[in-house]
C-alpha cells in the first residue's frame, strides 16, 4: 500500500510518464488541488538467499555442470583450498556444494569446455603455489581430480578465450608477483603447453578478454593495482601479443570486465577502483584504443563487477560487489556510455565476487555474490514488483478545485501529458510532458462561466489524425469540445446543451 498524502484523492490514471518502459501512476488529490504522480520502478533484488561454501569464497563463475539446461555456480573457496559446485535446480535454488580439491589459495575461477567432450571444466588460479588447477567435467555435475600447471608469480586471475584461433580453448593467467600476463594454449584434449609471458603494470590482478579492435582476434586486459592503470593487450590472432598499451584509472584498479555500454558496436571496459569507491568506464574506439575513464562512485571498498541488463530496456548495466559495505551496487546504463547514480541491495558479509545469469529461467538476470566473511554465496532473484516511488505533485490554479483529468500525447513527441479539469476556476488545464515526469505549467481553456466542468474524455473528433478534448459542465449542464492541434494547442470549437443528470 502506498500513501498518497492526501484526505480526498478523487481519480486515478496510469501510463508511462517518464518513458522507461514501467507504468506510473497519477492521481488527483482534491484536498490540496493538486495532481499526485508515483513513478514505477522495479524493485529488482531485494532478498538474497545464502548457500554454505568452503572459508573464504573469492571468485564465483557460472555454468551448466551437468547438462539439465539449469544453471550451476562453482566458487573458489579460498582458505580452504577448495573450489565448490552448487548444482541449480531451475527455479533460483541450489544444492549443497560438493568441493574439490585445488592447489593453495584459490583466488580465482572459469569455466570452459577444455578437452571437447561438450562437458564444462573448471580451472582455478592457486595463488600461493604458482599454478593453475585444471579439473576436467565429467557431464554429470562431478568433476575428476585436478591436473595443474605452473604460473608466473603469485597468479591472482584467470580467464579463458581462443587465441590462437584453432578451435581449442586457451588459458590467460595474470600473475601479480612479476607483473606478467600468461599465456597458455590449449591443445584440444585438456592438457596444455607451457606458459607465454608479456609485460603487463604493476601488480596485475583481474583479466578480461575481448576483441577490442574489430579483428575477430581475442584481447586482453588486465588491471594493474599498484600503478592505478590497465593494460591493454592487443592479439595477434596466432596466441601471441603486442606489448602492452596503458590507461589511467581510479585508486587501486582491482576488478575488470568488458561490455558494449554505448551502443556503437565497440567494446568498452569497465574498472573497479577499490580504494576510491567508484568504478572507472573508458569507451573503445573499435581501433584497440580507448578514450579516458567516466568516473561513478559506488559503495565501500567495492572488489567485483559484471555486466547485465537488470531492467529490460537493451542497455548493459554494472553490478559492483562492495566489500566494505556488504552491498552489492546497481549503476543502470543509459545507452550512450554514461550510467545512473548506484542503487545498492544488501547481500552477505564481505561480498567480494560478483556474476550474473538466469538462474531461475524467468528470462531476467540475477545475481550470485561470494560472501567471504560468512562462508556462503548469495543468490540475489529479480524480481518485479510494481514498487512505486514517493510522489510528485504539481499545483493548479488556485481555487481550481480539480475534479478529474486524462492523460494523452497531444503534442505528438511520444510523450505523455495530462489534462486535467478545473471545477472551481470554470477551466481545463493542459500540461505537456518533457518525458522525464516533470511537466511544463498548464495551458488554460476556459469551459465557461459558472461551468464548473466535471469531467473529461479525450478522442479524435474530427477525424484529423489529432486528440480532441471533450469535457461535459456540471453548472451549465452542457458539453464543450476543445479540438486539437498537432502541437498541443487547442481551439474552443462547440458547446452543445444536452441534459445530464448528476
Amino acid at each position: 500500500m502506498y500513501s498518497t498524502r492526501s484526505s480526498s484523492s478523487i481519480s486515478i490514471a496510469i501510463g508511462d510518464l517518464n518513458k522507461d518502459n514501467r507504468s506510473d501512476i497519477a492521481f488527483i488529490n482534491n484536498d490540496t488541488s493538486t495532481i499526485g504522480i508515483m513513478l514505477g520502478y522495479d524493485e529488482f533484488f531485494p532478498i538474497q538467499m545464502t548457500y554454505a561454501t568452503g572459508r573464504a569464497p573469492y571468485s564465483v563463475a557460472i555454468g551448466d555442470f551437468n547438462h539439465d539446461t539449469r544453471l550451476d555456480i562453482v566458487v573458489a573457496n579460498r582458505d580452504s583450498n577448495t573450489v565448490g559446485v552448487l548444482l541449480g535446480y531451475g527455479n533460483g535454488s541450489f544444492a549443497d556444494q560438493m568441493t574439490y580439491s585445488t592447489g593453495s589459495n584459490p583466488h580465482s575461477v572459469a569455466v570452459g569446455d577444455f578437452n571437447n567432450d561438450n562437458h564444462l571444466d573448471i580451472v582455478v588460479a592457486n595463488r600461493h603455489d604458482n599454478s593453475i588447477s585444471v579439473l576436467l567435467g565429467y557431464g554429470d555435475g562431478s568433476f575428476a581430480n585436478q591436473t595443474t600447471l605452473s604460473t608466473g608469480s603469485t597468479p591472482r586471475a584467470v580467464a579463458v578465450g581462443d587465441f590462437n584461433n584453432d578451435t581449442y580453448l586457451d588459458i590467460v593467467v595474470a600473475n601479480a608477483g612479476d607483473n606478467i600476463l600468461s599465456v597458455l594454449l590449449g591443445y584440444g584434449n585438456g592438457s596444455f603447453a607451457n606458459q607465454t609471458t608479456y609485460s603487463t603494470g604493476s601488480w596485475p590482478v583481474p583479466v578480461a578478454v575481448g576483441d577490442f579492435n574489430n579483428d575477430t582476434q581475442l584481447d586482453s586486459v588486465v588491471a594493474n593495482f599498484d600503478d592505478n592503470t590497465i593494460s591493454v593487450l592487443i592479439g595477434y590472432g596466432n596466441g601471441s601479443f603486442a606489448n602492452q598499451t596503458k590507461y589511467s584509472t581510479g585508486s587501486a584498479p582491482i576488478a575488470v570486465a568488458v561490455g558494449d555500454f554505448n551502443n556503437d558496436s565497440q567494446l568498452d571496459i569497465v574498472v573497479v577502483n577499490r580504494d576510491d569507491n567508484t568504478v572507472s568506464v573508458l569507451l573503445g574506439y573499435g581501433n584497440g584504443s580507448f578514450a579516458n575513464q567516466t568516473i561513478y562512485s559506488t559503495g565501500s571498498s567495492p572488489m567485483s563487477v559484471a555486466v547485465g541488463d537488470f531492467n529490460n530496456d537493451t542497455q548493459l548495466d554494472i553490478v559492483v560487489a562492495n566489500l566494505g559495505g556488504n552491498t552489492v551496487s546497481i549503476l543502470l546504463g543509459y545507452g550512450n556510455g554514461s550510467f545512473a547514480n548506484q542503487t545498492t541491495y544488501s547481500t552477505g558479509s564481505g561480498p567480494i565476487a560478483v556474476a550474473v545469469d538466469d538462474f531461475n529461467n524467468d528470462t531476467r538476470p540475477d545475481i550470485v555474490v561470494a560472501n567471504g566473511n560468512d562462508h556462503t554465496v548469495g543468490v540475489l532473484l529479480r524480481y518485479d514488483r510494481g514498487a512505486l516511488k514517493d510522489k510528485i505533485t504539481f499545483a493548479s490554479t488556485d481555487g481550481s478545485r480539480l475534479r478529474n483529468f486524462a492523460l494523452f500525447d497531444f503534442n505528438n513527441d511520444s510523450l505523455l501529458d495530462i489534462a486535467v479539469v478545473n471545477y472551481g476556476t470554470n477551466n481545463i488545464g493542459v500540461l505537456l510532458g518533457y518525458g522525464n515526469s516533470t511537466f511544463r505549467n498548464q495551458m488554460v481553456l476556459s469551459t465557461g462561466l459558472n461551468s464548473h466542468p466535471y469531467s473529461i474524455t479525450i478522442h479524435d473528433f474530427n477525424r484529423d489524425d489529432q486528440a480532441d478534448i471533450a469535457v461535459v459542465n456540471y453548472g451549465t449542464k452542457n458539453l464543450v469540445t476543445f479540438l486539437g492541434s498537432e502541437n498541443g494547442t487547442f481551439e474552443n470549437q462547440g458547446r452543445y446543451g444536452i441534459h445530464f443528470d448528476f
